[in-house]
């Protein structure tokens, strides 16, 4: 009887398998399978070989990080590579607190805990600090027997916050694990102390590896358990301090202080009201009269715990890294566990850079909530990169560079397959959205496929029976007002070129010593590889008037645009924008070392257009080509005032 290799999980066909088998046996030759008891005995044996061979396949596949699906094993998979999944991150703000209180003490020290709330969106949320500030007091002015202590630029964190007590027995299966999810790992304070002793005994500091610890390291180490809580770990006499009330050791109660938080949700709380406890020495309650929280910072980077399809991308790069920042990939992953508040980043070698900068590299971020990393965000990030960077290497942080993609899209449809043209080109704005949010798109080094782009819009609905569809490249540029500016902005991609000028369009702006609104545009050198850019005025007319000829460069090939010195007084766009804009000789848009690609729905043009032909009006094709043509190439606008209309 030959043996049967089962391929397939589905229960049908390893039903006939079974049968298969058993008919090539003599005993069951012509024997009625279906019409049988037998049938009963060989859905049960078809069940059992379906749901074994089911959890085999589920069991191999839970122990592969990179088709895992189960949380706790992508992260017993990550741990096995030495890498600790990102908690969730308290948002961060930075307040000034004054306190007017009656007593007459020297200090006054803000104890752990609860210490103001802030609003977000109508919510209130708690923010909280782990370890006790202190500061001096000094008379009020206003009322010498009164005092005031001013806690300033300090630091405070979104969540609620906890303490949780261990006693270490000694036992090889004791383990310290924190009943709470949501917990921000980076927040944790541990203390370390005999449990007959008063006081808050030995901190013990947070290591995210074994490097540089010997046995009297006060150390511990975090590892995520089940249901997203997290366990600590520490040494063991070998590597890290062991616990215990031996000679030598620090003792054998644990204290832990923590902050379960709301992550992405505490973002963006700017005004805040005080409601913590301030002690004066001895641990004794100052009275406070009056408090004031005057707000230095909003509170933002606080991010969600990592998801699986982060720790399946990064793990492998930070074990790849071995904690140095050598390669653009190293500086990457390294970035993303220090800063978890990162969507993209560009890391650039100085000898990339106009001009080059050698023994430099220069980093940017694009951080998930906005488009710029705060300069106390960049300080920190500058200093946590420091121990992973080579010596003699500086970092920089510059701020994103955004190249907007912006659309110009005749759409012709079939109208007697919808009932509205708007219902219709409210589905294709919809798909055209969900298309920005593409991996291909919004980060550095992202490039629109323009094949695909078509795609999405003639998959949108039956209807829609061709689409033409112009790109369109946009920089802001942010001027300095009434001041003399040199300005470059490089679009990373060459420029469609038409001899006759008008290649590059701007909005409105004034300059310093000229009347009325002004426009960008330039004028092809004979080669057509460069030309002049050149500052022009529209007559009541509509004629050009040249009001600067010669007002910067602009090379075509490189995508680089260069306007000298010049003194703006206002521009047309709110925040002191100058919207310029290009078309490029690609469709296929890339974006070049440190341009983040975003294609902008909002500011594209969307057209529906009633197909004629294939509404059955006509057959010839002489009102289509009359009155419904549409031109694959830029348009001959010479400002950037006609795209106002946006959708």
């Amino acid at each position: 009887m030959p043996f049967s290799n089962f391929t397939n999980l589905d229960f049908d066909q390893i039903k006939t398998s079974i049968k298969d088998y058993l008919r090539a046996n003599s005993n069951f030759t012509d024997f009625d399978f279906d019409g049988s008891n037998f049938s009963v005995l060989i859905d049960t044996l078809a069940y059992n070989t379906y749901i074994t061979a089911f959890n085999s396949n589920m069991v191999v596949n839970e122990s592969f990080l990179d088709s895992a699906t189960l949380r706790e094993n992508v992260v017993s998979l990550a741990s096995n590579i030495g890498y600790t999944p990102r908690s969730k991150t308290a948002a961060n703000a930075q307040v000034t607190i004054n306190l007017t209180i009656s007593d007459d003490t020297p200090t006054v020290t803000l104890e752990p805990g609860i210490v103001c709330t802030g609003d977000v969106d109508n919510e209130t949320y708690t923010f909280a600090i782990t370890q006790p500030i202190t500061t001096l007091t000094e008379v009020d002015p206003s009322d010498s027997s009164q005092r005031i202590a001013k806690f300033e630029n300090i630091s405070v964190f979104q969540g609620n916050y906890l303490e949780t007590t261990f006693t270490y027995d000694g036992s090889l299966d004791q383990r310290f694990i924190l009943e709470n999810s949501s917990i921000d790992t980076s927040k944790i304070v541990v203390n370390v102390k005999d449990s007959s002793s008063s006081g808050k005994g030995t901190e013990y500091t947070l290591v995210n590896d074994i490097i540089s610890v010997d046995s009297n390291s006060k150390i511990f180490l975090i590892k995520e358990v089940q249901d997203e809580k997290y366990e600590l770990k520490f040494g063991d006499g070998y590597f890290g301090k062991k616990l215990g009330n031996s000679s030598g050791e620090d003792g054998n109660e644990i204290n832990v202080r923590y902050i379960t938080t709301d992550g992405v949700e505490g973002n963006g709380a700017q005004s805040f009201t005080f409601s913590g406890r301030a002690t004066k020495p001895n641990d004794i309650n100052a009275n406070i009269l009056s408090s004031t929280v005057s707000t230095i910072l909003k509170s933002q980077n606080g991010a969600d715990i990592e998801t699986l399809d982060s720790v399946k991308y990064y793990s492998p790069l930070i074990y790849s890294s071995q904690n140095r920042a050598v390669t653009a990939r190293d500086y990457e992953a390294i970035i993303k566990k220090i800063y978890p508040n990162t969507e993209s980043v560009s890391v650039i070698g100085g000898e990339e850079l106009d001009p080059p900068e050698f023994g430099t590299v220069a980093i940017s971020i694009k951080p998930k909530n906005g488009n710029l990393v705060s300069d106390f965000s960049k300080n920190q990030i500058l200093s946590k990169l420091k121990q992973y960077s080579i010596s003699g290497i500086n970092q920089k942080i510059i701020d994103l560079k955004m190249l907007f993609i912006e659309l110009d899209s005749n759409i012709y449809y079939n109208d007697s397959l919808i009932s509205t043209a708007d219902e219709l080109k409210t589905n294709v704005i919809t798909s055209l959205t969900e298309y920005s949010k593409s991996i291909n798109l919004n980060k550095f080094g992202g490039r629109l496929k323009y094949s695909k782009l078509l795609n999405v819009i003639d998959n949108t609905n039956q209807a829609i029976t061709s689409n033409i569809t112009k790109i369109r490249m946009r920089r802001n540029l942010q001027v300095s007002l009434n001041q003399f500016t040199q300005y470059e902005l490089c679009f990373g991609n060459r420029f469609y070129l038409d001899p006759n000028g008008f290649n590059i369009k701007s909005t409105g702006f004034t300059i310093l010593g000229k009347s009325g609104t002004l426009y960008l545009s330039d004028v092809p050198n004979s080669d057509l590889r460069t030309g002049v850019l050149r500052i022009i005025k529209i007559l009541t007319d509509g004629s050009i008037q040249n009001v600067i000829s010669s007002a910067g460069s602009i090379d075509y090939l490189k995508g680089e645009v260069n306007l000298s010195t010049i003194n703006i007084s206002s521009t047309e766009k709110p925040n002191d924008i100058i919207e310029i804009q290009a078309f490029p000789e690609s469709n296929d848009v890339v974006g070049l070392k440190d341009l983040y690609v975003s294609l902008d729905i909002s500011n594209s043009s969307i057209n529906m257009v009633r197909d004629v032909i294939s509404s059955g009006d006509e057959v010839s094709g002489v009102q289509f080509t009359r009155d419904f043509y549409s031109s694959s190439y830029p348009n001959g606008q010479i400002t950037r005032t006609w795209y106002k209309q946006g959708l």
